[in-house]
């Protein structure tokens, strides 16, 4: 055996383990968006059913949530990505003397913890609305407010950390050539370096979004009375959950893989028609496939996942579980019966097991705490053995006084005896 065949193998079973601990939850919580249990499980696998779908479209507090967290998300990455932007482009402008300063003043954010931003924001906001007066009051105690400012506090930084790596990268050459040729600094900024940083922004803007999105320690003392999609789902877990919240999780993924893919394709895409521009690559005709197909295995699996999405909504208007649900039932029926009436014979054959076992005729007598001895058994011990030994003189019955034997001694031969018993 090759080292070359053990180390693949080694790499094959490493990248086994790793996705599946990776990715094993999400396939089993997928799953159980589609099993008629009441409560979320595989096994034991019930009926197929879309019925948690429903669920999951009727609840109106889980609709709501998910529209304050798109609100507050849209927020956070409008205030995170301006407050990103500008805090990097100060560091490259700072004296280089305090930028390590000015650097760990903006990065400090992240190592706080949420909860002590979440409550900050609660106090420092409050002390701001009084400090209006009464009729800014209320709009500082505004949830989405709130909560758009607490979580911008952190996320900004993640933003900046972004902008800073894509700023490494950039000439400040190219700026200073715009202003010798007469341009301003916002027009500098606006043909020259917002183009630069045009894929930094999107970037930043995407991670903001999903750190808000998921955000929970900062959100449970700010979100007021817009509760998030964390917020609610933690409350329901608090009371009960029921396999509405694995459908919901279902679709998350769903539209998270397509956006993955749909970038990959787009992207694979423009870099194969740069190719062709460049004359690395010729364009291939008489295909029956579309230009955007060949040689893209991104754009072949978000066509298939967009047919089975497709697919699986078309049938889930016509699918009726009722049936097969119907017939679980009556199977689990008959297993309550037939385990009661397993129980039933087992305790039928213990009672006539203790029914030829008889009473305990010959049971010997029992000592108690005064040593007396007790008579045990059906009849009192009267059959015992140790009945027809001879006693010790302590159990040998007590004589009659004035004589012995059955009448006293009354006649005993020296009773006719003429002693003086003076």
């Amino acid at each position: 055996m090759s080292s070359k065949f053990v180390s693949r193998f080694a790499l094959g079973a490493y990248l086994i383990i790793f996705f599946s601990y990776l990715l094993g939850p999400l396939l089993v919580m997928s799953l159980t968006a589609f099993n008629s249990s009441g409560f979320p499980s595989v096994s034991p696998w019930g009926c197929f059913t879309y019925e948690w779908f429903t669920v999951l479209y009727n609840d109106e507090r889980i609709l709501g949530s998910i529209v304050n967290s798109l609100k507050i998300g849209l927020g956070t990455v409008i205030l995170s990505v301006s407050m990103g932007l500008a805090a990097s482009l100060v560091l490259t402008q700072v004296w280089p003397k305090l930028r390590t300063t000015y650097y760990t003043l903006i990065i400090a954010p992240i190592l706080i913890p949420g909860v002590v931003l979440g409550i900050s924001t609660v106090v420092f906001w409050d002390k701001v609305g009084r400090m209006f007066g009464p009729a800014t009051e209320a709009f500082f105690h505004n949830g989405l407010l709130l909560t758009i400012l607490g979580q911008s506090t952190f996320i900004a930084s993640y933003c900046m950390l972004v902008f800073v790596a894509r700023l490494q990268r950039f000439d400040p050459g190219l700026t200073e050539a715009a202003l010798d040729l007469g341009a301003t600094h916002t027009q500098a900024f606006r043909k020259i370096l917002l183009p630069f940083m045009r894929p930094a922004i999107a970037s930043a803007a995407v991670l903001a979004f999903l750190a808000s999105f998921e955000n929970y320690n900062t959100t449970t003392f700010t979100f007021g009375n817009y509760p998030t999609l964390t917020i609610e789902l933690a409350q329901k877990v608090r009371y009960g959950i029921n396999p509405s919240i694995s459908s919901l999780a279902f679709i998350i993924i769903v539209l998270t893989v397509f956006g993955a893919l749909a970038v990959e394709a787009v992207r694979r895409n423009a870099a194969r028609k740069e190719a062709i521009r460049e004359g690395k690559a010729v364009a291939k005709s008489g295909n029956l496939l579309p230009g955007f197909l060949r040689g893209n295995p991104a754009a072949f699996g978000f066509v298939a996942l967009a047919i089975v999405a497709i697919t699986m909504i078309g049938t889930a208007q016509s699918y009726d579980p009722q049936e097969c649900k119907a017939r679980v039932l009556k199977e689990k029926k008959a297993g309550i019966a037939l385990r009661i009436e397993e129980i039933r014979q087992q305790r039928l054959i213990k009672d006539q097991s203790e029914a030829r076992q008889g009473p305990d005729i010959f049971g010997t007598p029992e000592t108690g705490a005064d040593d007396a001895a007790k008579p045990s058994g059906a009849f009192g011990g009267v059959f015992d053995p140790n009945n027809l030994s001879t006693g010790t003189e302590a159990s040998e019955p007590a004589k009659p006084s004035g004589g012995s034997g059955a009448f006293g001694g009354v006649f005993a031969p020296t009773n006719l005896d003429n002693g003086d018993s003076e």
